[in-house]
């Protein structure tokens, strides 16, 4: 599933320290926006991390999670817009 995660942090380091959880899963498509190819346990394991590291007072987090026939529907304008494609695999 693609899981589209939107943040809004108020401390700067909290803001660098969420952004790093999220590339750790998926790919900035804007500066506070990424797509993530994630299943549920996955995105599961993501979503705990990010909720230890921000402050639910100051800070806010959203994802959507999008089917296969919504994620094919995305559209993208501008020559520096980024989409994310599904991965079968990975290499570590």
């Amino acid at each position: 599933m693609l899981r589209v995660v939107a943040y809004d942090i108020a401390c700067p380091r909290r803001l660098r320290r969420v952004a790093e959880v999220c590339q750790d899963y998926g790919v900035r498509v804007q500066k506070s926006v990424f797509e993530c190819w994630l299943d549920e346990d996955r995105f599961e394991t993501f979503w705990e991390r990010l909720q230890r590291t921000i402050q639910p007072r100051e800070d806010q987090i959203l994802a959507y999670t999008l089917d296969s026939a919504a994620a094919l529907r995305r559209r993208v304008a501008g020559n520096l817009a980024t989409l994310s494609e599904k991965r079968s695999h990975y290499v570590l």
